[in-house]
């Protein structure tokens, strides 16, 4: 069995520790290098809660150093440092997973845009949960049918970005199924409130009748399956891809 190396880039915050944890855990992949700017020098495992591993958390390595060293990248940074990580990662021949939300269209765009030059797979997910993608395409056909809809997304205080990456991505997919029936943007309600970690709910209203489509994440845990799958699956696509759906098929 071939063994995927790979790098976390902020590794030392509260999803990269997750993820962190959860490459230790997989038997095929390998945690070569835990990038970020803070606790420096400190073992990744330790940090993450886990055995030491024998992998410090270290600044940015310069391009050929993170191309000998890994092959994949898992990027749970800021909206402000991700779309420079990325590419960086992409000129080293290395394949971003990006987790961050909230980025800029344009960053998107470079992004893509490298992907392609350098003949790279990349993947922008905003939510890495199996039940959140379901949601989405669950969300996309029942707006084929009930197209009066409005979705609620809640979220911890310290999330970054509002309305979520995860409702927008489900609105842009539900004003295409609907296209034909209703035309506008779906109303995005956001909500931040303590205790909470990550929530939605597509509400649907019809005569006499509403369909509610709800997805609860209680713990980062539920998105690490996601990330592994994304991150043994990157390398066989070409360019740019956003959602995790299509990593699902096949």
């Amino acid at each position: 069995m071939a063994v995927i190396r790979v790098a976390v880039s902020g590794a030392a915050g509260r999803m990269g520790r997750e993820v962190v944890r959860a490459v230790l855990e997989a038997p095929d992949l390998e945690l070569t290098a835990a990038l970020d700017t803070a606790q420096i020098g400190q073992d990744a495992g330790l940090t993450a809660g886990m055995p030491a591993c024998g992998v410090p958390i270290s600044p940015w390595p310069d391009t050929a150093a993170l191309g000998a060293t890994a092959e994949v990248l898992v990027d749970f940074t800021t909206p402000a440092s991700v779309a420079d990580n990325a590419l960086r990662a992409l000129e080293a021949g290395v394949a971003p997973v990006i987790g961050t939300t909230g980025l800029a269209h344009a960053d998107v765009e470079r992004i893509a845009d490298a992907a392609r030059r350098h003949g790279v797979g990349a993947l922008i997910a905003p939510n890495f949960a199996i039940g959140a993608v379901l949601m989405m395409r669950f969300a996309e056909t029942a707006a084929r049918f009930m197209p009066d809809v409005e979705i609620i997304e809640l979220h911890h205080p310290a999330k970054l970005d509002a309305p979520s990456g995860t409702a927008k991505l489900t609105a842009a997919r539900i004003e295409s199924a609907r296209a034909e029936q209703r035309t506008g943007e779906v109303p995005i309600h956001s909500v931040r409130l303590p205790g909470l970690v990550a929530h939605q709910e597509v509400i649907f209203g019809d005569l006499g009748q509403t369909l509610s489509i709800r997805h609860d994440s209680l713990d980062r845990r539920s998105f690490m399956p996601g990330v592994l799958l994304a991150v043994r699956r990157v390398r066989t696509f070409q360019g740019l891809v956003v959602g995790l759906d299509a990593f699902l098929e096949g």
